[in-house]
């Protein structure tokens, strides 16, 4: 690598970092005879900063100049800072001389918008295009789809790249022009339906015609930052659930704000970004996809906001005690998913388990339920509903502080409540929930 590239190299893959839309592969594309890679719908590996920013592929602009002026954004154009710009050549240099010396499992691509819309999109799906058929390469590729790109250059970058994302950045119209002037909704909008249509019909083509060429088989994405406007998060979880089912996004990603523009005085005054509020978003977005919860229902006009000091399905339960116990050998499974300490996977067990017999904390305790948090929303042969008659404040007080939990006197042959393990620990990854 010469010194210029290198310094290109250390701007742009900087500038990249503010972007946390970056996604495991989900999508099966085969090594072939010749070439090099491959990419596995058991994801890439990813290794992680202690911001919790995924740098496990080559992540890099194509360039961090801009024609927009953003406030949110570090790369707006009135900002004074080192501009650098790669090459199509360069960046398929970089990507395959990482890639053979095992740097690097993947491409995530994203770019400012240089001389206009179309410019940068051609560029960035030639960088796909020489990537796939002059090297031959077959690993997992991400594109930023660029707003306002012509619908042709988006179907070429569909057809070399694995997943296609578009940033919807301001989680509402109107404050997003308040911020960004030259950006509106509909701009973003269109190129997400336009990839949204050519996956459904790729699909119904590749089901007629077995070897016809994919369409973006990894799905599409986009990003929401979080406290750069004063949207609740009511309405981001409003709108990411909208995404899901119009849009048919495989993932929306929450980026808490950076203040890197401290003089605009259109943005908050923040210190640190809000990662708490960015980790009980993924927490929600994960309820949502795999608990078959609503938006709704984690958040309402009463609670528009997450609840910093507990986890979004903890707080549902602790607002719906009149739901709770539920008996564990005979609740619907969409219940057992509910259970505070009972995650997808020990609800499918102990839906299993059960055919075969009356389930004991013991054996709950072997399925995988964490009962430190579950006892308190079950009722089995060893754990009466008797001793779950709790106010739901003082519930709550118990499981953050862990304090020894206060009952009424009961019989000498209840069993004794376990005592509560230290408090829960906050991550500013994406945590699976319980």
């Amino acid at each position: 690598m010469n010194e210029t590239v290198q310094k290109k190299l250390n701007i742009l893959a900087d500038a990249a970092k503010y972007d946390v839309s970056c996604a495991s592969s989900g999508n099966n594309r085969s090594n072939t005879q010749g070439g090099i890679g491959n990419a596995l719908n058991c994801g890439i590996c990813h290794s992680f900063t202690e911001d919790g920013r995924c740098v496990s592929l080559l992540k890099v602009l194509m360039t961090n100049n801009c024609i927009y002026d953003c406030a949110y954004c570090i790369n707006r154009r009135t900002n004074d800072r080192p501009r650098a710009t790669l090459t199509v050549e360069e960046l398929v240099d970089l990507t395959i001389g990482f890639y053979r010396r095992n740097y690097i499992e993947g491409l995530f691509l994203s770019s400012g918008v240089i001389k206009n819309p179309d410019y940068t999109m051609e560029r960035m799906m030639l960088v796909a295009k020489k990537l796939r058929t002059e090297e031959r390469y077959n690993g997992y590729i991400h594109l930023k789809a660029i707003p306002g790109a012509s619908p042709e250059l988006i179907h070429q970058a569909g057809i070399y790249a694995d997943r296609l994302s578009v940033n919807i950045e301001i989680p509402s119209n109107p404050e997003l022009r308040r911020l960004a002037p030259e950006k509106n909704y509909t701009d973003i909008f269109k190129p997400m339906s336009y990839i949204k249509s050519n996956i459904i019909s790729n699909k119904e083509e590749l089901q007629r015609f077995r070897h016809a060429p994919k369409f973006a088989p990894a799905g599409q994405s986009t990003q929401l930052i979080v406290g750069a406007t004063p949207e609740s998060d009511r309405q981001i979880l409003s709108l990411a659930s909208d995404l899901y089912s119009g849009q048919r996004l495989k993932r929306v990603y929450y980026s808490g704000y950076l203040p890197v523009n401290e003089y605009d005085q259109r943005l908050p005054a923040l210190k640190t970004p809000p990662l708490v509020r960015e980790n009980r978003l993924y927490q929600s977005d994960w309820l949502m996809r795999f608990y078959k919860f609503k938006a709704d229902e984690i958040l309402s006009d009463d609670h528009p906001f997450l609840d910093l000091e507990i986890d979004p399905k903890l707080a549902w339960a602790l607002r719906n005690l009149q739901s709770f116990p539920i008996n564990v050998n005979k609740a619907a499974y969409e219940m057992i998913l509910r259970v505070p300490g009972i995650g997808v996977q020990s609800a499918q067990r102990i839906v299993e388990a059960r055919k075969f017999r009356t389930l004991t904390t013991q054996h709950l305790t072997k399925i995988g339920v964490v009962m430190k948090r579950a006892k308190y929303f079950i009722v089995s042969n060893e754990l009466p509903s008797s001793i779950y008659d709790l106010p739901s404040e003082t519930l709550r007080k118990q499981i953050i502080l862990g304090e020894k939990p206060k009952t009424q006197k009961q019989p000498d042959t209840q069993l004794k409540l376990f005592s509560f393990a230290e408090p829960m620990r906050l991550s500013t990854n994406l945590a699976l929930l319980d």
